[in-house]
This record gives structure tokens, sequence and C-alpha cells, in this order.
């Protein structure tokens, strides 16, 4: 039987948009919700992949029926990893358009850069001006995102991830200003995302919601959306994967990722995220890729001091830990997840993805535990211990 027992016995403060649609059909519905906010005007950030996609006329045409909107300049410049100059492009294309609005349409990258876009346009200055935590001071550009990933939940969360190329570090922007005005997770926007991204969205998703479910700052609220969360991905994520097409399963993943960005948004996250952020700055890896080859080794790092925590984990993944010890079914937990990400293909190793063992990594560890996501580590560490976890991953 799984058991909440808060991590954190203090107070807490949870952080959502104002306003959120779910599932199939949920542009669409998000229309009057758009309309009554009087925008004319849309900047709208992606990248060129959500272009050739053919995802980008349809939401248009949305916008305009059903949201009000007459005029659109496309900035679809945003690459994966998005980086200091998309976001001074993106401000560039802002300005020279005179948008009243800022809409995102993609995953994480093209949300990223678009609240990187639009707390700079409010705030004056560099995106590198308001790395950490609460540096702005004033709310950011109006702004919608439209998600078309099940997993990074950036559409929700009061994050920004931008890559600092200069000094190839991955800089975590984080305030509540940055959040969303409305956020939409429409499962229609998401079957022609591929089989590679949504296996690696989908194990973002899954790192999100352990992390903050075993994180330092986990409340009760942020425990059950994180719990149901991993119950949904693994009841989903394989189908989603496999069978793109299959809205059930599309729908499923929607709802999982939002789950698991509302608990790690409040809750924060881990030693994973701290580390693949410094793999994605340097080797330009893909986010949930990295997440999910790191994300057993952490937890198996973490299981001396969450083992109950883990036992849930586990249960929510359906391995059984009936008669099973907490350490034992940590263990289970651990193995649970890499099941999951052996079934949709993820890579067990970074050696494969050209990461070597070299002085990089006593550079990446020193990095990583300078990243907000690491305060939130339930065990903390040295740099060794981080060095060591990336060797264990390659």
């Amino acid at each position: 039987m799984m058991r909440f027992t808060q991590m954190n016995k203090a107070a807490s403060a949870f952080y959502i948009p104002s306003v959120s649609f779910i599932g199939a059909g949920a542009l669409k519905l998000a229309g009057p919700k758009i309309k009554s906010l009087g925008f004319k005007n849309a900047l709208i950030v992606t990248d060129k992949g959500i272009v050739a996609a053919g995802l980008i006329e349809p939401a248009l045409a949305t916008l305009k029926n059903d949201g009000g909107i007459a005029n659109f300049t496309i900035f679809d410049n945003v690459q994966p990893n998005p980086t200091v100059k998309n976001v001074e492009d993106g401000l560039k294309a802002l300005e020279e358009s005179k948008a009243d609005c800022i809409i995102s349409i993609g995953g994480g990258s093209p949300q990223d850069c678009a609240k990187g876009i639009a707390i700079v346009k409010t705030n004056g200055g560099k995106i590198n001006d308001y790395e950490g935590l609460d540096i702005p001071k004033k709310p950011q550009y109006p702004c919608i995102a439209i998600n078309t990933t099940a997993g990074t939940a950036s559409e929700i969360t009061r994050f920004s991830v931008i890559t600092d190329e200069v000094r190839e570090v991955k800089m975590v922007i984080t305030t509540d200003t940055i959040t969303p005005t409305i956020a939409i997770n429409d499962a229609e926007m998401m079957v022609k995302l591929p089989k590679s991204i949504t296996a690696a969205t989908g194990m973002d998703a899954l790192t999100h919601a352990v992390e903050a479910y075993c994180s330092l700052g986990a409340s009760h609220v942020t425990d059950a959306c994180a719990l149901q969360a991993v119950r949904l991905i693994k009841k989903h994520l394989v189908t989603a994967t496999f069978n793109g097409n299959d809205i059930p399963a599309r729908e499923g993943m929607s709802y999982a990722e939002y789950l698991a960005g509302m608990a790690f948004n409040s809750a924060g996250l881990g030693y994973v995220h701290a580390m693949a952020h410094q793999l994605g700055a340097v080797y330009h890896l893909a986010h949930g890729v990295c997440n999910a080859i790191l994300l057993p080794h952490v937890e198996d790092y973490n299981k001396t001091v969450v083992p109950h925590r883990l036992r849930d984990i586990a249960e929510a993944l359906g391995e059984t830990t009936l008669g099973l010890s907490d350490a034992e079914a940590a263990d289970a937990a651990i193995a649970g997840i890499r099941k999951l990400s052996v079934a949709v293909e993820i890579p067990s190793g970074f050696k494969a993805l050209g990461v070597k063992e070299d002085a990089d990594l006593g550079r990446l560890a020193d990095a990583a535990l300078k990243d907000v996501c690491a305060t939130f580590n339930p065990r903390q560490g040295t740099k060794e211990d981080i060095i060591e976890l990336y060797r264990r991953s390659l």
C-alpha cells in the first residue's frame, strides 16, 4: 500500500497557470478564452520541425476563427536546447512585428524560448540577467502556450531553460511570472510526433514525476500529482510511442505530462535534471534521452535516503512489492524504470551518444552542482559523487 509520507514538513507553495485546456480538441475549446483577452496580433514562436509537420496552419486557423487573432508573425528559428541567440532573435522579431502577445507552438524548446522572450521584453536587459530564482521584477509579456509533446510541461511551469552558448551552460530561469497565461495540451496536435520524440519526452515526464516525488520540496499535493502521472505513463507511453494515432494513449500522456509538470513546478527536481542540463549544453543531446539514461542511476544513489518513496514509485509502475523490504522495493522501482526505458528503445548509456570519459566529467559535475535543480535532490553529494554517476551512465 502506498504511504504518503510528506518530505517537506514546512508550509509549501503551489504554482500553476491561471487556466489550462487539456485533451483532444483542447485548442478549439480554448478559443473563446483567448478571444476574451482581446489579442489581435501574435508572434508565433516555434521550430522548423513543427512547421514541416504541418501543425502551424491548422493551429493558426483555429486561433483566427475561434480566438479572434487577425495577424500572425512566425518566428521558427528555435533550435533544440534553445540558446541566448534564439531569445535575442525572437525578441527582435517581436519588436518588429509589434505583436500584442506571444503564442508558442511546439515542445519544450519553443515553450522555453517564448518564455525567455516574454520575460526580457518586459524586464529589459538580456536573458542571462535572469538566471536563478525570482530575479525578474515585472510580469512577462502576454504568453499563450500550445504544447505538441507529452513531456516537458514547459507550457505550465515557472521554469525556462536557455543554453548560454559562450559558457556552454544551460541557464535555469525560475520565477512564477514566467508561467504562460493559458496552457493548451491538445492530443490531436500530438499524433504526428515521431516515435523517438514521443519516447524521449515521455521519459522526461516520468523523470519529472519521480524526481518531484523524491524531492526535498515534495508536499501532499505534489505527491498526488506525481504518482498519478507515473501510473498514466506506465499505462500509455508504449502505446503512444509505437501507435501515434491512438488518441486515448496520446490523451493519457497529455494528462500524465501535465500532472508531472504540476508536481515538479512546485516540488522541484533533483540531480537527474541538474546533470542532464549540462549534457544538453555541452553535447547538444536530447533532454528526455539524457533524463532517461540518468534516472535509474541517480535513484540508485538516492535509494538509501528515500527507499519508502521509491516503493510507492514501484507500485505506481506496476511492480510487485508485496513482502519486500523498503530497500528491495526501491530496487524494484529502479528495475521498473529501466524496463520502461528499454520498452521505448532509449539508449542504455551515453557512450553510444558520443559522451567520453575525460576531463569533461569534472566540468559537467561542477556545473550540475550549481544548477538550481540540484538543491532539491534528497541526498546531497559531492563533485566526486556526481562524476561517478556520470561514469555509471556511460
